[in-house]
């Protein structure tokens, strides 16, 4: 086995409702999570709430690329 050679170090913030501001490295400004569509629906955020992509579209971004 390896050695470690990468700690990932993020630091996220809960916000009002869903939404979550993560601080990750290399990014010059924080990434906002939230909820959309079904996803809102599913953890009962009420209508009108600002939609955001959530972390699970992040993940599916991920693996595609």
């Amino acid at each position: 086995m390896s050695d470690v050679f990468y700690t990932s170090h993020v630091q996220v913030e809960r916000q009002r409702g869903g939404l979550r501001t993560a601080h990750l490295p290399g990014e010059a400004n924080p990434v906002v999570f939230g909820t959309h569509g079904p996803i809102r629906k599913h953890y009962g955020a009420p209508e009108g709430t600002e939609e955001r992509a959530s972390t699970l579209d992040y993940i599916v971004a991920t693996a595609a690329g």
